[in-house]
């Protein structure tokens, strides 16, 4: 039986205690921010937490329980490349969490337990800037002096993100630890519109188009088309003015079915476009189709007087989704046609004639539709939640280069879709979808564009092909 006159546990022994351990921690401690979890959705049958997040960091005291360095294993070349595999002790005042965290956090919902720190919260380590997640907590350590425990150790690990979790704490230093982690995709936006602009002139005896006699077969890329030369000029006996070579480029296509071709990868030549008309000739160019891994493809050129010649495009415009019509105003026999071509940031980069019509005894004028989009507005902010138009998924905001039109997001709730406006919920920032980019892969040669490091898809891929190589119609050999 214990000694009656000795009470080893009072509250005023016990608080004495409580007040020096707080002074310590307080004095030889950092400030560290303490991030519960928000539990939004657990597997129905284990109780695992598959969906959470993490909206609110408090300020706290804590003592590193090792100034030496950090513990575990330190950074491991792993088959999954270079990993940190870093542990952290740090001790917390029981008094300080009951008194400042738990009131604060008691009537969030989806907490779980407020009256303790629990394991899988997160702890922000100002000295490292890193996230760590809370593994386990140890309550009776030192063990119930005067019958009291007055500290949480708490047994963190490198917290490693998994892309269904959110962390949104309204801190800068803490929510950009993750704004290269997980799946990342890729956006390019349409920036502001302008109408682009193109001029031609007027020409006699070049061609007013490229007819097709034969498709061909089986062509994997682009053949080349080759156009024979227009006769050089002469002065003697008399002057003869040379002429100006035409230039014409293949479009492929499957347009026509061909039930002999299987493979849906491999095209015939759809029709030849104009890039130059040329001028001059005096007798109709032969046209010969060659390479592009087809056979088959035959053509002939028809020339003809009052074309119109090569398009000169003297602004390439910007916030085109698709590429834009063109037109030609001015009086002819027959109306000339081209088609233009986009790059990724949404400029015309290219205009090739189709027919270059016959007839006009003036320039005519080039008149190219203006872009589609001209809700083009604002800046998003990292880490806001962005929303599709039309398909309604939301996602949130990794990185935005309102220069390049680049935007970068992470935790998808669906799929976006091309030609839908992105509206930033927090911003209100406001863009159009011109490329989605869904591969995670950064380059590896730009240091500042490095996405998921374990992301090997690509490589898998390619190496999966030195095997088997699927595209081929019968990858186990020939029948």
């Amino acid at each position: 039986m214990l000694n009656p006159f000795f009470l080893n546990g009072t509250k005023a022994e016990q608080g004495l205690i409580q007040d020096l351990t707080n002074e310590h921690i307080r004095m030889h401690g950092v400030e560290i921010y303490y991030i519960p979890r928000i539990f939004k959705k657990e597997n129905t049958i284990i109780k695992e937490v598959v969906a959470s997040e993490f909206h609110n960091a408090y300020p706290l005291e804590a003592y590193v329980e090792d100034y030496e360095g950090y513990g575990g294993q330190g950074t491991i070349l792993s088959k999954f490349g270079l990993q940190d595999m870093d542990d952290l002790t740090l001790t917390i005042s029981v008094e300080r969490f009951e008194t400042y965290i738990t009131p604060l956090i008691k009537n969030i919902p989806n907490i779980k337990i407020s009256d303790r720190p629990k394991e899988g919260d997160l702890i922000w380590f100002p000295l490292g800037d890193r996230l760590f997640e809370i593994k386990f907590v140890e309550h009776e350590k030192p063990f119930y002096a005067l019958q009291g425990n007055y500290t949480y150790e708490l047994k963190c690990e490198l917290y490693r993100y998994q892309s269904s979790e959110v962390v949104d704490t309204g801190y800068t230093q803490i929510d950009d630890n993750l704004q290269d982690q997980g799946f990342i995709q890729t956006l390019k936006m349409i920036g502001v519109g302008r109408t682009a602009q193109a001029t031609t002139t007027m020409r006699n005896f070049g061609i007013q188009f490229i007819e097709i006699t034969n498709m061909g077969h089986e062509y994997s890329s682009q053949p080349n088309v080759a156009i024979s030369s227009a006769p050089f000029g002469t002065g003697y006996p008399t002057f003869i003015p040379g002429g100006g070579n035409a230039i014409g480029t293949a479009v492929l296509g499957n347009q026509v079915p061909d039930f002999c071709q299987s493979r849906e990868d491999l095209f015939k030549v759809y029709r030849v476009d104009l890039i130059d008309p040329g001028y001059g000739y005096q007798q109709v160019p032969a046209v010969s189709i060659s390479g592009g891994g087809g056979k088959g493809a035959k053509a002939v050129a028809k020339i003809s007087t009052g074309i119109v010649g090569k398009i000169n495009i003297t602004d390439s415009g910007s916030g085109y989704s698709r590429a834009p019509r063109v037109s030609f105003i001015g009086i002819s026999s027959v109306g000339a046609a081209a088609t233009s071509y986009i790059n990724e940031n949404g400029e015309v980069d290219a205009i090739y004639i189709i027919n270059a019509g016959v007839g006009y005894t003036q320039t005519p004028t080039i008149v190219i539709d203006p872009p589609t989009s001209s809700i083009s507005f604002g800046s998003y902010q990292f880490n806001e939640v962005v929303v599709g138009s039309i398909s309604s998924t939301t996602a949130r905001v990794k990185r935005w280069n309102i220069v390049t039109n680049i935007l970068e997001i992470g935790n998808l709730n669906g799929e976006f879709v091309d030609g839908e406006y992105i509206v930033g919920q927090t911003s209100g920032a406001t863009y159009g979808v011109r490329i989605i980019n869904t591969d995670n892969l950064g380059d590896p040669q730009d240091p500042s564009n490095q996405k998921d490091t374990f992301a090997d898809n690509k490589v898998i891929q390619n190496e999966a092909d030195q095997i088997l190589d699927f595209s081929e119609q019968n990858p186990f050999g020939t029948p």
